[in-house]
């Protein structure tokens, strides 16, 4: 038996009315979602523990088995071991995005307008980070360059600070969400001053594309200390994501990274390539395990956008689940599916929430008959709860 699962990141959401009462998981066309539905168990899982924030660290976590509570860090360390950053006991790692800012204002008062500054590719990134670093950077302070947007900042000897998720203040003056630290706000204005007239934003601008003009430093954490996936769960298991944050916690659990061509992390990403890097992992490579992460959703619920929302799930459903579906089957493949996602990410908050989400869980060997949908109501309906989110893979794997 091979596993797979597929996670839409962010994808689950709130009745909307522009889409006539419907979430965009229900409002979408999924052909492949609703034939696996009629064979498969469904169910709502609470993915985010009480009391903790509702992120795609804590969350993924829990999805693959690792209780939030006992192994959780910080988010950055786990990106930082994905970069492969060299991190000591006594290193902070932070989350160091860079985002667009409005210009007029005095700096506390400017607005953050955009969290990924139009989904910038990294090579133009590095090439800004770079410039930030080379003033800024010294024993203490050490820049390293990640995926997109998506950076990091280790701090020698640092505190672990309650520091604001960029996304969770879109369209909002940033005065009361800077670091109350001094020397990192400081930077922080720094970085503005050293990239608003950079020749790659004002080449950005020219193009209509938000300008890459902040460092937003965030989500600070110590060293991760996971254990083996393999020896938890028995199973060899790859990583199949464009993010660094899954791949850290694929470095941390000892599984395997799959490096998939044409992987963003954005709407337009290499969805197909990323389905057949899970299908080969599993047939071909000896892995036991895959697991598929869909960024798009939740960039298109950040994003606020109901239209790209819509479309990055029924490009999920279309090219990763089909093609999932397809070629196990045509390779004659015994196999378990989940599909979930990790938390909501509703486009009335464009943030993430802590509610529970919905889960489909089909098997090759024994489909089952029901009459239902995959989407929130109907997974509520279903009267299956599993309201402790990293029991659920246990149960997938067939391991309880």
């Amino acid at each position: 038996m091979k596993y797979i699962v597929v996670l839409g990141d962010g994808m689950a959401d709130e009745p909307i009315e522009a889409l006539g009462g419907k979430t965009p998981l229900e409002y979408a066309n999924t052909p492949n979602l609703d034939e696996l539905s009629k064979l498969s168990e469904i169910g709502m899982v609470h993915t985010i523990p009480d009391g903790m924030k509702p992120g795609s660290d804590t969350a993924n976590l829990a999805v693959l088995g690792y209780d939030p509570r006992k192994y959780y860090s910080g988010r950055s360390p786990l990106e930082a071991l994905s970069i492969g950053v060299p991190m000591k006991d006594t290193d902070i790692a932070l989350r160091c995005n860079v985002v667009t800012l409005s210009e007029e204002e005095p700096f506390e008062e400017k607005i953050i307008i955009d969290h990924s500054s139009s989904e910038i590719s990294t090579r133009d990134c590095g090439i800004l980070l770079k410039a930030v670093a080379d003033e800024l950077q010294d024993e203490t302070y050490q820049f390293y360059v990640g995926t997109s947007y998506r950076h990091c900042l280790i701090w020698n000897h640092g505190k672990v600070l309650e520091l604001t998720q960029p996304h969770d203040v879109l369209g909002q003056t940033i005065g009361q969400y800077l670091p109350r630290d001094e020397k990192l706000r400081a930077m922080m204005k720094r970085s503005y001053e050293i990239l608003v007239n950079h020749p790659i934003n004002i080449e950005r601008k020219k193009q209509g594309l938000n300008p890459a003009n902040c460092c937003w430093f965030w989500g600070a954490g110590t060293r991760p200390k996971l254990s083996s996936f393999k020896e938890k769960t028995g199973k060899r298991g790859m990583m199949v994501s464009a993010v660094d944050l899954l791949k850290g916690i694929a470095v941390g659990a000892g599984m395997g990274v799959a490096l998939v061509e044409g992987a963003t992390g954005g709407l337009h990403t290499n969805y197909e390539g990323k389905a057949m890097a899970a299908v080969k992992a599993v047939t071909e490579q000896g892995y036991d395990f895959a697991y598929i992460h869909v960024e798009a959703p939740d960039e298109m619920g950040h994003q606020g956008s109901v239209e790209r929302k819509v479309q990055a799930i029924e490009s999920l459903d279309g090219k990763v689940i089909g093609t999932v579906v397809e070629q196990m089957r045509k390779r004659g493949e015994d196999f378990r599916l989940l599909v979930l996602p990790d938390h909501p990410t509703p486009i009335r908050v464009r943030t993430h929430t802590s509610d529970s989400v919905p889960y489909l869980l089909y098997d090759s060997t024994c489909p089952q008959k029901r009459d239902w949908y995959y989407n929130e109501a109907q997974g509520r309906a279903s009267g299956n709860v599993v309201p402790v989110g990293y029991t659920l893979i246990d149960h997938f794997l067939q391991l309880s």
